[in-house]
């Protein structure tokens, strides 16, 4: 397939068995904050706190929430609400910007 002609790639493409995927990218009006994020297993990643063109910024849950920084292509809206691929700590690795430190320090 790798020395296929564009049109030939298409023509695989459309042929592809699979079923058709149900998850679809998220639109504007669809996310707003305090919307629930969930993950793999419908793990909750957190909630909505602001909606930016590419971005979400998440708030996660617990006694010390953290920010999450979740590009908007990685988020779909799935039959049960918007989610991501991944479970919380995977969430936490990818996504988490820590701030920087002050330059005083």
């Amino acid at each position: 397939m790798a020395d296929a002609l564009p049109h030939q790639l298409a023509a695989a493409h459309r042929l592809d068995p699979s079923p058709p995927s149900t998850a679809r990218h998220v639109s504007n009006d669809e996310m707003t904050p305090g919307t629930r994020l969930v993950g793999r297993a419908k793990a909750v990643i957190g909630t909505v706190d602001a909606v930016f063109v590419d971005y979400l910024l998440v708030r996660t849950p617990g006694l010390i929430p953290v920010d999450l920084y979740i590009p908007r292509p990685e988020v779909e809206m799935g039959p049960d609400g918007p989610h991501v691929d991944g479970s919380p700590s995977e969430a936490y690795r990818r996504w988490h910007r820590p701030l920087k430190r002050a330059p005083h320090e």
